[in-house]
């Protein structure tokens, strides 16, 4: 396609361009109402987007004996310094009614007979708050609702097998859109205003959960648009993938923990008290390096279930039991071998409480923006909630953009990395900006990506994964989801790294 210049054609849209169709876009797209809105999304409506996949729920201050107010200072507490106080407080605030929203569109959450939410326990929650649907199947319902309301909304128009390949800027720097790859073609699109909900990057690790094309394109887009990128070296790694060979890796969903499951060693040996006094319900990061230390001492890892859920397993968490019986296990009478994985991104494109990125005319929510809410540690099931409540509030701000006559600059297409060049890439995340980082590993995956940026150019997931490492080789400390095993300690003082483009040097300053 980089050769089909003279093939390109414009397309004006004076509404609002949305680059991904999971649940962050979606839900802007509903709330940009009755502004005209185009949704480019990657694969068919549904497929391909992590927020199907969700497993644990929505956490929200949805009881009489919890409140706003905690779910913030849990929340504030796993980000580790680096959480946006003002972002915070928005999320929990707003999160009660999100959740609401979404079922009275129709998310079938669990309920009590009271007709309440049905709510469980996950790590680093003070309370059960996490809002559930069928278990371990509120993804899924969820992403299934919201997407019919998208298909019966007027000014919605979905665009299925549509990639942007650049992010279209004007004379003066403000995007004004994307160029698509679409039905073998090449698209300017023009638009008022321009999201991205491009998603997550777990798909640059060789062992992750997410689908296969969550390769950080659109972090990678935005760098090279010289949008601000923030803390890009997070990457949360979910201790408890099913280990089972399967790329991606299926889940077993913390609620399994909460629920009373428990992390056992090779000789059947509880072990989680030895490296925190919450146990198996300790904070994700340190469940992780604990299970890979385990590993390393025994070979095996296992969570087991059998006593806590039993029987009740195929009941009360389907979407786990069927992956486990896919691969001939089951889980109420046999314990599941487990590995931590690549699961979620809390870095990304650097946005203001209402998404605006640092480029004029570009927004960005969901997996791929740094919104402020996660810091250094995402607390389980924030995700969805931060999908829905900052979309919304993305959407609202899309919709009374002004429009623009100014038509931006051409863009020549990002390349793509080839096959082989991915499969490289992923190994060698995974070996060194993966759970624990060091000053040598790190530089050597940076000499090899900078390799490959002189033999295939700048392809999105090149730079994309440039940022995690070049943001992991400049934090000299352990922090959340960040381990480095030269430099275990913490530092006194939290500090958020701020990466323009691929320069070397970075601008880093307090944590609001």
């Amino acid at each position: 396609m980089a050769g089909a210049r003279a093939t390109v054609d414009r397309l004006a849209f004076d509404g609002v361009l949305i680059i991904g169709a999971g649940l962050a876009g979606l839900t802007a797209a509903l709330a940009a109402a009755p502004r005209p809105v185009m949704v480019l999304s990657a694969a068919d409506l549904g497929d391909g987007c992590a927020s199907a996949w969700a497993q644990g729920g929505m956490a929200a201050a949805l009881s009489d004996d919890d409140d706003p107010a905690l779910h913030a200072a849990d929340t504030l507490a796993a980000g580790a310094g680096l959480c946006d106080r003002r972002a915070v407080d928005i999320l929990t605030r707003e999160g009660p009614a999100a959740v609401r929203a979404l079922a009275a569109l129709g998310a079938p959450f669990d309920r009590k007979s009271d007709g309440g939410f049905v709510q469980s326990l996950e790590a680093a929650h003070s309370r059960p708050r996490v809002a559930r649907v069928g278990g371990d199947g509120a993804g899924a319902a969820i992403m299934a609702t919201v997407i019919a309301a998208v298909r019966a909304a007027g000014h919605i128009e979905v665009l299925q097998q549509a990639r942007a390949r650049a992010l279209l800027r004007d004379a003066a720097g403000r995007v004004r859109g994307a160029l698509v790859e679409h039905g073998g073609r090449l698209i300017e699109i023009t638009a008022a205003s321009t999201i991205l909900a491009t998603g997550g990057l777990g798909g640059l690790y060789a062992v992750t959960t997410n689908p296969a094309a969550a390769l950080g394109e659109g972090v990678g887009l935005a760098a090279m648009a010289g949008a601000e990128i923030v803390d890009p070296e997070f990457v949360q790694f979910h201790p408890t993938a099913i280990d089972i060979g399967a790329d991606p890796a299926p889940l077993a969903t913390e609620a399994l923990r909460g629920d009373g499951a428990r992390l056992v060693n090779a000789k059947g040996e509880a072990f989680m008290r030895r490296y925190d006094s919450a146990g198996d319900l300790a904070p994700r990061d340190v469940v992780a390096r604990a299970i890979e230390s385990e590993k390393r001492l025994g070979g095996a890892v296992f969570l087991d279930s059998r006593e806590a859920i039993g029987a009740a397993f195929d009941s009360h968490f389907p979407a786990v039991f069927a992956a486990c019986m896919s691969a001939g296990l089951d889980p109420r009478i046999a314990p599941i071998p487990v590995a931590p994985a690549a699961h979620y991104h809390m870095g990304g494109v650097g946005v203001d409480n209402w998404g605006r990125a640092s480029v004029e005319g570009l927004i960005a929510v969901g997996e791929c923006a740094s919104t402020g809410v996660h810091g250094a540690n995402r607390l389980a099931s924030n995700s969805l909630l931060e999908a829905a409540v900052f979309g919304a509030r993305a959407g609202r701000i899309a919709r009374d953009a002004a429009s623009s006559s100014a038509l931006p600059e051409h863009a020549a297409p990002a390349p793509a990395l080839p096959a082989p060049a991915l499969a490289r890439l992923r190994t060698l995340m995974t070996r060194h900006a993966g759970v624990s980082r060091t000053e040598a590993g790190l530089s050597e995956l940076l000499s090899w990506i900078d390799g490959q940026r002189a033999l295939f150019g700048d392809a999105p997931a090149l730079v994309a994964a440039r940022l995690v490492a070049q943001g992991a080789l400049a934090r000299r400390e352990s922090r959340g989801g960040h381990h480095r095993a030269d430099y275990p300690a913490l530092d006194r003082a939290a500090t958020h790294t701020r990466l323009v483009g691929l320069r070397d040097t970075q601008l880093r300053d307090k944590a609001a």
